[in-house]
């Protein structure tokens, strides 16, 4: 018992073989700490790399993209600062109906008729020369597209600094059209306002380097046109005439009886040229699958 009226305590027995001595032995118990497959550590893995792969493919390929737009970029100023490219220019410079005949139908009207063009193409480049295929020439009326036929051009190499002039005929026979736009655009007297138009495929030569042909038409418009006006009544002298010397005017009266165009072609007075300055439009046609623009 201690001085304090306690009893003491005593110290447990030795156990296990340990002398009375000894320092008691306590049970501890292993931490457990989980650890994942190590499967699952490898295809984590692979994913964090397949990312890290996507990534630097798309960074290159974006660096890519910008190195070759600079650079085109850089071709482009050279070639502009070394040739100078300036598109063709093309002017009408005359129009002239030569024929025009319109059916008095109210159901079927039949257009028949001849217009002659004449343009100017010019190329300003000092080193650039326009290759052209064959033009498709085309005439229609300004107010609601009534057709006036066409006519093909045969294509040519435009040289540099070079002045080519362009004539071409348009023409339709018998050709069926909207009786209300045909009535209301066409007028056998007086002017009427018509449009042109060219299409082609161009392209370019420089030097030795030739490009890819590529759409292009060339659009006129604000044209003033005007029938040819009949020709006046003969006089009564030509009557006599004719009939005093009748077996040598009998192929004239045989051919009097012809059909419509011969009509108007006998009693019209040689047409009269409609000496315009129109410049036209050079427009670039892009075609992409079934539209073209």
């Amino acid at each position: 018992m201690s001085s304090n009226g306690k009893p003491n305590q005593q110290p447990p027995a030795a156990t296990n073989g340990a002398g009375a001595g000894g320092a008691p032995k306590m049970y501890q118990r292993p931490i457990y700490r989980p650890q994942g497959p190590a499967k699952g550590r490898r295809s984590g893995g692979g994913r964090s790399s397949c990312r890290f792969s996507c990534c630097c493919c798309f960074f290159w390929a974006v660096l890519v993209v910008l190195l070759l737009a600079l650079v085109a970029a850089v071709a482009g100023g050279a070639f502009y600062l070394l040739y100078r490219p300036h598109r063709p220019a093309f002017t009408l410079s005359v129009a002239r109906v030569n024929k025009l005949s319109l059916s008095s139908s109210a159901t079927a009207p039949a257009l028949t008729d001849s217009i002659d063009f004449t343009l100017t193409a010019k190329n300003p480049n000092k080193k650039l020369v326009y290759l052209y295929d064959d033009f498709t020439v085309t005439a229609a009326t300004a107010s609601n597209a009534v057709p006036l036929g066409e006519a093909t051009v045969p294509g040519f190499a435009h040289e540099a600094n070079n002045i080519t002039v362009i004539k071409a005929t348009v023409s339709a026979a018998a050709l069926g059209v909207d009786p209300t736009a045909a009535s209301s655009d066409i007028k056998k007297s007086g002017t009427f306002a018509i449009t042109l138009d060219l299409e082609t495929k161009a392209g370019v030569k420089v030097g030795g380097l030739r490009t890819k042909k590529i759409g292009i038409q060339v659009h006129c418009d604000g044209i003033k046109v005007a029938a040819p006006a009949p020709a006046p009544a003969p006089a009564k002298k030509g009557v006599k005439l004719t009939t005093a010397k009748a077996p040598s005017k009998a192929p004239l009266v045989v051919e009097a009886p012809a059909p419509s165009t011969a009509v108007d072609d006998a009693t019209t007075s040689p047409p009269v040229a409609t000496t315009v300055a129109r410049v036209c439009q050079v427009r670039i046609r892009v075609k992409i699958w079934k539209w073209t623009f």
